[in-house]
């Protein structure tokens, strides 16, 4: 049996590392893919987010070799692994975007857009780095509507802390909220805003795309 503890040491760490890496994966690509979604429903017009389809794939062909049958203790590993591996897999894929509360709030985001959006062309407001929205130039505005602004700003910025919040409530990972909120940032910026708006640098500089 003595033989045998060197081999069961060492799948032990590789079964608590796998452990260790599904409760802390960030997966930032799909963090990305879901922000790109939600920025294109709040700018399309569309009130509603759904998730998005997986493409329909064929199974990979397998080898005519039989592998070498494993050692039993090799096996169940294997097998724990297997039960253990997909969650990370399936957040990596995707994250879900489905919820009632995120598609109220994309829905409440994209009413208010139209208006926004001039205020944007503007240059009265900008993209803040913190994925949010700040008020920029407030003269770019006219007087009469300067009001107006500062409210369809708070009134997005609250939208969007909560979007961030849910959608990290939503996938069972609260404490990813500021790696989302930091994924949407980089997402309006970059993917959501159109040539001339302009957005706040990593140093808090405005700059116009």
């Amino acid at each position: 049996m003595r033989r045998f503890l060197p081999l069961k040491l060492a799948l032990l760490t590789l079964l608590i590392g796998a452990c260790v890496t599904i409760n802390v994966y960030f997966p930032a690509a799909a963090a990305e893919k879901a922000a790109d979604q939600i920025i294109d429903k709040v700018k399309s017009g569309a009130a509603t987010v759904t998730p998005a389809a997986q493409p329909a794939g064929e199974a990979p062909p397998t080898s005519s070799l039989r592998p070498a049958r494993p050692p039993l203790l090799l096996a169940l590993a294997g097998r724990a692994l297997e039960l253990l591996v997909p969650a990370a897999q399936a957040q990596e894929a995707n994250l879900d975007v489905s919820s009632p509360q995120i598609r109220a709030l994309t829905a409440s985001m994209q009413t208010r857009f139209a208006e926004l959006a001039k205020y944007f062309d503007s240059g009265a407001v900008g993209l803040g780095n913190d994925g949010m929205v700040e008020v920029r130039d407030p003269n770019a505005a006219p007087l009469a509507e300067r009001a107006t602004v500062k409210r369809l700003v708070a009134e997005d910025n609250r939208d969007r802390a909560a979007l961030y919040a849910e959608i990290a409530r939503a996938n069972s990972h609260p404490e990813w909220e500021a790696r989302i909120r930091q994924s949407f940032a980089r997402r309006w910026i970059e993917h959501g805003a159109n040539p001339g708006w302009y957005y706040k640098d990593a140093g808090g500089q405005w700059l116009r795309k």
